[in-house]
């Protein structure tokens, strides 16, 4: 390894996921497959499709993010910046695994109770609005928006 390092930072919309000061290699693909980043890696920007980053830090152990896709610069031969949709980060690859796998799950369950909760409203819209109809238009146009609200 050489003696100098790298800054990478991996962020998301929300958050930073990770930072660190003290990387001597940094492994990626994108579209054209598999790349290193090293110290002095001359300035770049690469599109990552889903995948998983890889660096080494001074510990001489890899780490992981599997990524959801994303952006990757290098500036200045010696900061890497990843901005990606979702990272989830692991200190080796079955525990990653699982930790995406659980994700996932988590994802799905969130999106099924979604929905669930747009059906349960689309239910009740339905039902104001035929209350409004059997209600002979009595109604005005502002309750039955009010209605539609509750």
């Amino acid at each position: 390894m050489t003696g100098s390092t790298l800054t990478l930072v991996i962020s998301t919309p929300l958050d930073v996921i990770f930072r660190a000061d003290d990387v001597y290699s940094v492994r990626a693909e994108d579209e054209s497959g598999g790349f290193g980043i090293l110290p002095r890696h001359v300035p770049m920007l690469a599109v990552l499709p889903a995948c998983v980053l890889r660096w080494r830090r001074k510990t001489g152990d890899w780490s992981f993010c599997a990524l959801r896709g994303g952006v990757l610069k290098v500036e200045g031969g010696k900061e890497i910046r990843v901005a990606c949709r979702q990272g989830v980060l692991g200190s080796d690859l079955s525990t990653l695994e699982r930790g995406v796998q659980e994700h996932l799950e988590a994802e799905d369950e969130a999106a099924r109770a979604a929905r669930v909760e747009q059906a349960r409203m689309h239910v009740r819209a339905i039902r104001q609005i035929m209350l409004h109809i059997s209600d002979g238009g009595g109604m005005d146009m502002d309750a039955a928006i009010d209605g539609l609200m509750q």
